[in-house]
């Protein structure tokens, strides 16, 4: 008999059992001749197909007898009837030879992994059962990614498309995102502050919450040059209405020509010794020396920074004489501390309602508030204070006030998304115990507080608090630990390991938990002119009220 010619015709060649299945004009791909539930499915390729185009992360569809199964491609294999010709192979130079071989003898296999079966008309189902014998295997459709992954509506946004189909959207369900905290990993120049922006950009644009964004290196707020040397808008500038600046360093955003809103300065007698606890890998504070800090605050009450730092003979004199702090211990506290005399955003006092300005920002006027950091976004103890200083003040008002509530969600605050980078260093695990950030991170959405962590160390947060993580947005990572931390406790991790070691250094991430019905990998979208206009018609409201409630909007009041 004679092999059919095209792709069309291979349908006689391996029938199907469910005619009313057939794709017209849907590319064939081969059939599955092995496999199992736990390690996936073995498919043959047809002879026609071209091996090359088979690329891990590729979505591949298996028609059974009653349902379809939305596969992943993990690993692609050549193989032969015949295994001695892979030590005698043939001359494959005569077209009459590579016909005879190609596709019958020698030919290709791909290793899928089933994600979810579709029945008529139900919604997708986890996979509990695999296809039968010489099921055949098409290329995913658009119609097929719709399924799984719905359209966009209230509150699924559009973050990318995936592979191969590059004119359909996978829509992200931001509503379970920030019901959970978020990871976005990947190694350094992956695309970790683009791949954040957009999410960032979605949850204000479905108003699914606020977020409070710690920006170390003023990424997020009102304009960024790009690697190509672009100017690409902030959130500020997508989102007049719903977004406001503040700033540490205001020298640098007037520099930088970014338009923040007020000027943040903290005062010394706001900082307690928690606050100091969550620096004590980053500041190398020994247990001694925060045992010397609890003392000193307990002793000289607020202003125990200033006369620490003063050093005044008399005060060291009455510390080494009515406590048990050594005179070593002391020294070695001041001179760690004598950084925050560099610091100009910390000032000798200051009225202590800068939360409840923020909270103000936040619950009242429902914005999301980006904090950029300016040149203390070089020094990590800089960052890592101000962040623990804010995020535990808000964290205790917050969980007050949903304890006030009393499960009324009229009377409870909007959720609220924090955004920190550099995240081991909050989450490590020596720490992670004690911070507020691992206090939020297990708990979840208990108080309406989640995290945003974007790091490109996953391996160095604490596991408990990996566990947590709902939603893991992950580009490129190269370091076998970081890859098995991102894969821990992920349904089917076995085989998306290849998929994740094989991603595009830029441009390509795979998402998988909490937020999509299955791990897809996706091209995200291009953060270009077509996405600031996908927001132009928001209505610009909220901006004249946060200005009145908060006295003006001169760019340089400050909120103390």
């Amino acid at each position: 008999m004679t092999l059919p010619q095209n792709s069309e015709n291979l349908d006689e060649w391996f029938p199907r059992n469910d005619p009313s299945a057939y794709r017209t004009g849907v590319e064939r791909l081969g059939v599955v001749v092995g496999g199992s539930l736990s390690k996936g499915l073995v498919v043959k390729l047809d002879p026609l197909v071209n091996i090359e185009d088979m690329a891990v992360g590729r979505y591949v569809v298996v028609h059974g007898l009653h349902k379809r199964f939305f596969c992943m491609i993990n690993d692609v294999t050549l193989d032969s009837t015949n295994p001695s010709i892979q030590n005698d192979p043939p001359d494959i130079s005569d077209p009459f030879t590579a016909a005879i071989y190609s596709g019958s003898v020698a030919y290709g296999t791909v290793h899928v992994v089933p994600m979810l079966s579709i029945e008529l008309e139900t919604a997708p189902k986890p996979v509990k059962t695999i296809p039968s014998h010489f099921q055949p295997v098409f290329s995913a459709t658009e119609q097929d990614v719709n399924d799984v992954f719905g359209s966009e509506d209230g509150t699924h946004f559009y973050v990318g498309a995936p592979l191969e189909l590059e004119h359909t959207q996978i829509n992200l369900d931001l509503q379970r995102l920030v019901e959970r905290s978020v990871g976005v990993f990947g190694k350094s120049g992956t695309g970790k502050s683009f791949l954040t922006r957009v999410l960032l950009a979605g949850a204000i644009h479905k108003g699914v919450g606020v977020s409070l964004i710690f920006d170390m290196h003023n990424d997020y707020g009102w304009q960024i040059t790009s690697e190509n040397g672009y100017n690409v808008k902030g959130l500020k500038q997508l989102f007049p209405s719903k977004v406001s600046i503040l700033t540490l360093d205001a020298e640098s955003s007037r520099r930088r020509n970014a338009k923040f809103d007020f000027e943040v300065k903290l005062g010394y007698d706001e900082i307690e010794p928690q606050d100091l606890e969550q620096l004590r890998v980053t500041m190398n504070f020994s247990d001694a020396m925060i045992d010397a800090i609890h003392t000193l605050n307990k002793r000289w009450g607020k202003n125990w920074i200033r006369r620490l730092l003063k050093g005044d003979p008399d005060d060291i004199e009455d510390i080494e004489s009515n406590t048990t702090i050594a005179s070593g211990t002391l020294i070695a506290v001041q001179r760690r501390m004598e950084r925050f005399e560099r610091w100009d955003f910390l000032v000798a006092e200051a009225p202590p309602d800068s939360v409840k300005q923020i909270i103000d920002l936040l619950v009242e006027q429902q914005k999301s508030v980006v904090l950029e950091f300016g040149r203390y976004g070089n020094s990590l103890d800089a960052y890592m204070l101000v962040a623990n200083y804010l995020t535990r003040r808000i964290h205790e008002a917050y969980t007050e006030r949903m304890e006030k509530a009393l499960g009324d969600a009229a009377h409870e605050p909007p959720q609220l998304l924090i955004t920190i980078e550099e995240a081991h260093k909050f989450l490590d695990p020596k720490i992670a115990n004690q911070t507020t950030f691992g206090i939020i991170a297990r708990e979840m959405r208990k108080y309406n507080v989640t995290l945003l962590v974007v790091d490109q160390r996953p391996s160095a947060i604490d596991e408990e608090v990996m566990s947590q993580i709902g939603t893991r947005v992950t580009a490129l990572l190269d370091n076998e630990r970081d890859i098995n931390a991102v894969l821990n406790g992920i349904s089917g991790a076995g085989g998306l390991r290849e998929v994740l070691a094989r991603l595009d250094t830029k441009q390509q991430a795979i998402i998988m938990g909490h937020a999509v019905p299955m791990p897809v990998v996706i091209k995200p979208r291009t953060y270009d002119e077509d996405f600031y206009e996908s927001f132009e018609n928001l209505s610009p409201v909220g901006s004249g009220r946060v200005r009145k409630a908060l006295g003006g909007g001169d760019g340089e009041r400050r909120i103390r």
